[in-house]
């Protein structure tokens, strides 16, 4: 089942991080490394600073545009993982290594297997990014 890891951080300036966080780059690219040497890496990726989100809202046909995030807190949503694994027990365990955890929290979730013929990727197609 895949799982979406959804890593929730308190905002910082990289070039300010606090001390503990400066070796996070290195334990996230070690940890996208062995997922996907395991083969059960699916997605990832960093997100970019929070003040740069639109929000859209659609009510009575009206499309509303908000910048920023949906809801003002201290941890925002920085990144996500998504990650084929073979029980929630196994996810969790993934989860904890994920340096966010650390500093923030990581909210796990089982992603919702669709039909194939609504899934957003083609049947077989791995959502991975191809770099």
């Amino acid at each position: 089942m895949r799982y979406a890891m959804l890593i929730y951080t308190p905002e910082v300036d990289p070039a300010a991080a606090p001390d503990g966080m400066s070796g996070d780059t290195a334990e996230y690219a070690a940890l996208s490394s062995e997922a996907a040497a395991r083969g059960i890496m699916r997605a990832g990726d960093a997100l970019q600073p929070s003040g740069t989100a639109t929000v859209v809202r659609v009510r009575d046909g009206r499309t509303l545009l908000t910048d920023g995030p949906f809801a003002e807190t201290k941890e925002q949503l920085g990144g996500f993982y998504v990650f084929e694994c073979g029980d929630l027990d196994e996810a969790l365990e993934l989860a904890a290594r994920i340096p966010g955890a650390r500093h923030g929290a990581v909210e796990v979730r089982p992603v919702w297997e669709l039909p194939a013929d609504m899934a957003a990727t083609p049947a077989g197609a791995s959502a991975s990014r191809a770099d």
